[in-house]
């Protein structure tokens, strides 16, 4: 499954599902889909996920399904995979806007 993130201040930012809903709880938002955070709740949910970072920024993400990866294949860290939609939710915050996601 693939999530994609949209907000009208940035560009689309897909990612796997499983990534997608760990930054979402990290955020602090209920990790379903399809969700949204109004204009007014993105500052609060950027903030959230950047001290999710700065915590366990340097740990590995959730590798991809076992169908996906490769064996020996280095995992890529939380902060890395957080960069894009960290870049989204400062846009969106930066632009009072709203950022929303969907499979």
């Amino acid at each position: 499954m693939l999530l994609t993130f949209r907000s009208p201040a940035f560009s689309d930012i897909t990612m796997f599902g499983d990534v997608g809903l760990m930054l979402i709880e990290r955020m602090g938002h209920s990790p379903t889909v399809p969700g949204a955070l109004a204009s007014e709740d993105v500052p609060m949910a950027l903030e959230r996920l950047r001290r999710a970072v700065a915590v366990e920024g340097a740990e590995p993400a959730p590798a991809v399904s076992d169908e996906t990866r490769r064996d020996g294949e280095e995992r890529v860290s939380l902060g890395h995979r957080a960069l894009p939609l960290i870049q989204l939710l400062e846009a969106a915050a930066a632009e009072d806007s709203y950022v929303m996601w969907d499979h």
